[in-house]
C-alpha cells in the first residue's frame, strides 16, 4: 500500500485517457489499497483542464459533463484532500525563491511537501507528467512517478 499525491496533470489522466492512463488505472485497482491524495485547489484545475479540452473540440460538451460530474462525486469518497493553507503557501514561496516554477506548480509541490510532513512515516509518491516539476519534486527528494514513462519490468 503506498500513499500518491496527484498532480493535475496525473489526475486528468484516470478520467481522460491519454498516455500514463493505464498505469494509473492500474495503481488504483482497488485490493492494490493505495491511497491518492490531492490539493483542495486540484478541483479547480481539473475543471478548467477538462472544459479547454472541451472548447479546443477535444471533448464534446456532454462528455466534458459526465467527466466532472464524476470527479465531483470522487473528490469525497476516493481522495484524500490537502488544504491550502499558509504552510503551503509558505513551502510555495521558498520553492520559487529556489527554483525557476510557475506559481500554480509551486502551491502543487509544497502541497505534496507538506502532506509528507504530516503523513507520518509514509512519504507520498509525487505523481505527475511534467519533466521540470519532477525535477524539481526530485531535487526535493521526493519519490517521483511519471505515469507517461515506460514502468521497468525486473
Amino acid at each position: 500500500m503506498a500513499l500518491y499525491y496527484l498532480d493535475t496533470s496525473a489526475l486528468v489522466k484516470l478520467y481522460v485517457r491519454e498516455a500514463g492512463t493505464d498505469r494509473l488505472l492500474r495503481l488504483t485497482r482497488p485490493e492494490l489499497n493505495h491511497r491518492f491524495a490531492l490539493l483542495a485547489i486540484a478541483p479547480v484545475e481539473f475543471r478548467s483542464a477538462i472544459r479547454r479540452r472541451e472548447r479546443a473540440g477535444d471533448i464534446e460538451e456532454p462528455v466534458a459533463a459526465e467527466i466532472v460530474n464524476r470527479f465531483t462525486q470522487h473528490v469525497e469518497t476516493m481522495f484524500i484532500q490537502q488544504a491550502l493553507n499558509e504552510a503551503v503557501l509558505d513551502t510555495a514561496s521558498r520553492l520559487i525563491d529556489r527554483y525557476p516554477l510557475r506559481a500554480y506548480d509551486a502551491v502543487q509541490l509544497a502541497g505534496c511537501l507538506v502532506l509528507k510532513v504530516v503523513s507520518g512515516k509514509q512519504c507520498p509518491i509525487f505523481v505527475c507528467s511534467d519533466r521540470p516539476l519532477l525535477e524539481v519534486a526530485g531535487s526535493e527528494r521526493l519519490p517521483l512517478l511519471d505515469p507517461t514513462t515506460p514502468q521497468k519490468t525486473g
